[in-house]
């Protein structure tokens, strides 16, 4: 039994077995840093906006320019995609998402094998309660612990209508515990695949080259679609400025003045040079900005706070929630952005996930922020009436040794005692506005293999020879981007765009492809 208290939800975590926190991927993962970063420039307007809403069509001659100057008010069409990093190791097999044995999530482990993943044994999904309920829950379609923290959280925010339209699949997977040497980010492969947007490729709440806290596999980084920081609305208040004619003019002359200079560039641009590349060159950044001030240039209407979706009485969070927590500015910050199709794709870094802190409600009400967070991403995807994956990972994970944390934040589980990379998993989720995404394979046996891709061994350690993610991080980047290509029914062309992968022939790949193509 543990008396201990636990940590508050933004306490930095701190470690007698670790050294200090030397670098910005340790502050994070104990929680010192949660993810803030500089805020540059300022600008009249923001990116929050809503698609569906009516705009004024540009000119004719304008319209015609899209395609030339690689121009989209929707981005490239593909699904959106937004990746969590919980920083320094989260749990996430077991006591969130379930993993069972060769046979999926069902397929249970032994007892031990629970309690290594913080379960005691009369709340192993094997058991069943006195009124006879089991200890899983599928009303995510996955699988998850029917106590699981990330699961509570995810329900808070959506919609019942949503959560039936909502799919997964989990990926038991070994991967370093504290060290930044993981390839875990797959937004370069997303990218690949044909992911973009309208304004911005890729977009990450740190600064770093994957955007996030773990590395991006080397073989896929592409320094042209680097990810832009974004971790609050004021960081993307400053990504596009239409100049001080939207404060001199309204949104509609603005808009014709910049028309007007664009023809006016094209016709005196012959003059200057025949060169068909300088011309298109010199057209096309009047045509952008005619495009943006077109788009743009109406602050009122991009407000995220003064969106009712995001905030406020019917909203997903509450004004107050909202602004009292940077988690949930940073999560809002980024579906706006990605489910909007304004960006392609986007990391979510959250700090503080190095949770062996000898009890167990510290891990808790972190696994229920984060939950919370997933869940509002869905829930906006579904007002928006687009698709959403939703792609969860964190660097190595912990163990329990069976000492039970009773308190009421603690929920009489196991305490989290140390890093073990042995209980690792990552785990998708898949939104389909027109109903949940259906797991490939004929039968109820064979979608199960389909839903848990790999297995652990009955003493809850992952088996390596699972699968080849199971040992591999790039591999496991490799296997989320083969499912996300699948959803689009593109996954015949992971050879050609991923020729050095390393997920074998047709057969395996189909063996680690979760779902059937949802658009």
């Amino acid at each position: 039994m543990s008396k201990k208290k636990h940590f508050e939800l933004d306490q930095p975590l701190r470690h007698p077995d670790h050294h200090r926190p030397v670098s910005r991927r340790d502050f994070i993962g104990q929680g010192f840093r949660a993810g803030m970063a500089t805020v540059l420039g300022g600008s009249v307007c923001s990116l929050f906006s809503n698609p569906l809403a009516a705009q004024t069509a540009l000119s004719d001659d304008l319209e015609a320019m899209r395609t030339i100057c690689g121009v989209s008010a929707t981005g490239a069409g593909k699904i959106p995609f937004i990746c969590f990093d919980l920083a320094g190791g989260a749990n996430i097999a077991g006591s969130n998402v379930l993993v069972g044995k060769q046979g999926g999530q069902l397929d249970f482990l032994s007892t031990a094998g629970y309690s290594k993943q913080g379960l005691p044994g009369d709340m192993s999904p094997s058991v069943t309660d006195a009124a006879g309920n089991s200890f899983y829950n599928t009303d995510l379609g996955l699988a998850f612990h029917s106590d699981s923290g990330m699961l509570r959280g995810i329900l808070e925010k959506v919609a019942p209508g949503t959560a039936a339209a909502i799919n997964g699949a989990v990926i038991p997977a070994r991967s370093e515990n504290d060290t930044g040497n993981n390839p875990h980010n797959p937004m370069y492969g997303i990218n690949r695949a044909g992911a973009n947007g309208s304004l911005l490729a890729l977009i990450g709440s740190q600064t770093s080259e994957s955007g996030g806290n773990s590395m991006a596999p080397a073989d896929l980084i592409n320094p042209e679609v680097r990810p832009t920081k974004i971790d609050r609305p004021s960081d993307v208040t400053g990504l596009v400025d239409v100049g001080d004619l939207v404060g001199l003019l309204d949104q509609s002359d603005t808009v014709a003045v910049m028309e007007s200079m664009f023809r006016i560039s094209s016709a005196k641009v012959g003059k200057v040079t025949n060169d068909a590349v300088i011309r298109d060159l010199v057209k096309c950044g009047y045509m952008k900005s005619a495009d943006l001030a077109n788009r743009f240039g109406d602050p009122s209407t991009l407000d995220p706070v003064l969106d009712p979706d995001i905030v406020g009485p019917a909203g997903i969070f509450s004004s107050n929630e909202f602004l009292n927590d940077r988690e949930f500015q940073k999560a809002a910050a980024t579906m706006k952005l990605v489910i909007n199709g304004y960006a392609g794709a986007g990391t979510i870094t959250m700090g503080g996930y190095d949770y062996h802190t000898g009890d167990r409600a510290t891990g808790e009400i972190r696994d229920l922020r984060a939950g919370r967070c997933i869940g509002a991403c869905l829930e906006y995807a579904a007002r928006v009436g687009q698709p959403l994956m939703i792609y969860v990972f964190s660097d190595g994970s912990v163990f329990s040794n069976g000492m039970i944390d009773d308190s009421a934040e603690g929920r009489g589980k196991g305490v989290w005692t140390g890093d073990n990379q042995q209980t690792a998993a990552s785990f998708f989720l898949v939104y389909n506005p027109v109903g949940r995404p259906q797991l490939l394979g004929g039968t109820a046996d064979q979608q199960a293999r389909h839903q848990q891709l790999g297995y652990m061994r009955a003493s809850g350690d992952v088996e390596t020879a699972g699968s080849p993610a199971a040992n591999n991080v790039n591999q496991l980047v490799q296997t989320v981007v083969l499912n996300y290509m699948a959803l689009h029914g593109e996954q015949n062309n992971f050879a050609s765009l991923f020729p050095n992968h390393g997920l074998g022939n047709a057969t395996l790949m189909d063996s680690l492809t979760a779902f059937a193509p949802i658009r």
